[in-house]
């Protein structure tokens, strides 16, 4: 009797562990949009906000109006002058628009976990999009409303627009390297630690990154395009000393001040669960009221620990 109690109660515990597993799995792939969302509305209310500071941005190049690229326009594209501070992490500095794969956000400074959340970052070692060199983007495939997630469906020749507060920009995705009788392709597969994919490659192009393969952050898929408009005049770039350091084992590491609230929000959980089963082991009649009332509450508490423990993996893929 006391070995199947013991077996029983094993049991019980391992599939609780396997549902609050499958809940977790559900809160990445689907809850961290809620986030999101909320936060690209911010963003572009406050990137709304210094347009209108600044101004109306000029008439759209021939690229902008028909979808076809063009490199023959001598307007001008900026409005903000080229001496504006670089933008402070957590910034909105933009919005892009890439037809083909559907994916439509704005863009913050800063590729922390804590910025990629709000939606694809931009990395401060290279210029702003619109601008010469080699702008870089990171953005998730599978978490967060997942902005990158359909990159690999990319073709050479897909246009991608980018909206900064220095105009519209037009890049066309550049094909890549590919075997033998093998159609063209659009991108390619870099490890982790291959950071030279930010470098200046003397051209005026768009590099985009995420994690690769889905649901993984073993590898980097890498998508570049090139500059088809005017660009903008440069800005300058943060001094080295207040430029983040990339970590040497992944682009996007985890929030390490998570720690404490994701314990805190984990034992409140508990707690209002084990309260729900001690009323109702005291009085049965209290027990599917008790569970009623406790639920909602341990629903927002499970939210709050799942967010936070999120916030401690490495990269949200």
């Amino acid at each position: 009797m006391r070995l199947a109690r013991i077996v029983g109660f094993t049991g019980r515990m391992m599939i609780r562990a396997g549902v609050l597993i499958l809940l977790f799995v559900a809160f990445q792939l689907w809850g961290t949009g809620l986030h999101t969302a909320r936060a690209q509305n911010d963003l572009e209310k406050r990137f709304r906000a210094q347009q209108a500071e600044l101004g109306p941005l000029p008439a759209p190049t021939t690229a902008d109006t028909t979808g076809a690229p063009s490199t023959t326009s001598t307007a001008p594209p900026a409005t903000a002058s080229p001496d504006f501070p670089a933008p402070a992490p957590g910034e909105p500095i933009g919005f892009i628009s890439i037809p083909a794969i559907g994916a439509d956000f704005f863009i913050v400074e800063g590729v922390d976990l804590r910025w990629l959340q709000d939606g694809p970052g931009h990395f401060p070692q290279t210029p702003l999009p619109g601008q010469p060199g080699n702008a870089a983007l990171a953005g998730h495939r599978t978490t967060f409303k997942a902005p990158f997630n359909r990159l690999d469906e990319l073709q050479p020749g897909d246009l991608i627009f980018v909206e900064t507060l220095q105009g519209r920009f037009t890049y066309e995705v550049m094909a890549q390297p590919s075997a033998e009788g093998e159609p063209p392709k659009a991108h390619y597969i870099v490890g982790p630690r291959q950071t030279e994919i930010l470098d200046d490659k003397g051209d005026n192009r768009l590099t985009l990154m995420a994690c690769h393969p889905k649901y993984s952050a073993a590898q980097r898929i890498v998508v570049e395009a090139k500059l088809v408009s005017n660009p903008a005049p440069p800005t300058p770039l943060p001094p080295a000393e207040d430029l983040p350091e990339l970590p040497a084992d992944d682009l996007a590491g985890g929030n390490a001040a998570a720690r404490v609230p994701a314990a805190l929000w984990s034992l409140l959980a508990i707690g209002i669960w084990f309260s729900a089963w001690l009323a109702g082991r005291w009085r049965r009649a209290w027990k599917w009221p008790a569970y009623a009332v406790c639920l909602p509450l341990f629903a927002f508490a499970l939210f709050e620990a799942f967010n936070h423990i999120n916030h401690l993996l490495p990269a949200a893929y």
